[in-house]
């Protein structure tokens, strides 16, 4: 990918934040103006691949804007081996089934923030 698709890919990015939003609202209202209680709440640790302040802020105020979902706190992990210095998120989601699940879902958020917002559109 080139800087030429750069405006393309931060189109294509609020678009589906927008749909994620809207989704999410239509849940969470769902969900209570129904009766009983559908919700699955759980907290996951999510290791990022964000490499700026700006990346990671960015990142975790997208998933406070979803509907359900919220950033609880950030870390950053000096002792892992393979990766030293990456930026770490805890989220707890309402409508998540386990961790694993969570963590797919903001791997794939993660992706789509990275390659629209990183002028080549690498997510390494």
């Amino acid at each position: 990918m080139s800087w030429i698709s750069w405006p393309f890919r931060l189109l294509a990015l609020a678009l589906w934040f927008v749909k994620e939003i809207v989704v999410s609202n239509v849940a969470v209202v769902w969900d209570n103006l129904t009766p009983g209680q559908n919700s699955t709440p759980g907290l996951a640790r999510f290791v990022t691949r964000c490499r700026t302040d700006a990346e990671i802020t960015l990142l975790a105020s997208m998933i406070t804007l979803t509907p359900g979902t919220l950033t609880v706190g950030t870390t950053i992990d000096d002792d892992d081996d393979e990766r030293p210095g990456a930026k770490i998120l805890f989220v707890h989601a309402m409508y998540s089934p386990d961790a694993d699940h969570l963590r797919e879902e903001l791997l794939d958020m993660e992706s789509r923030m990275l390659r629209a917002f990183r002028r080549r559109g690498d997510q390494s």
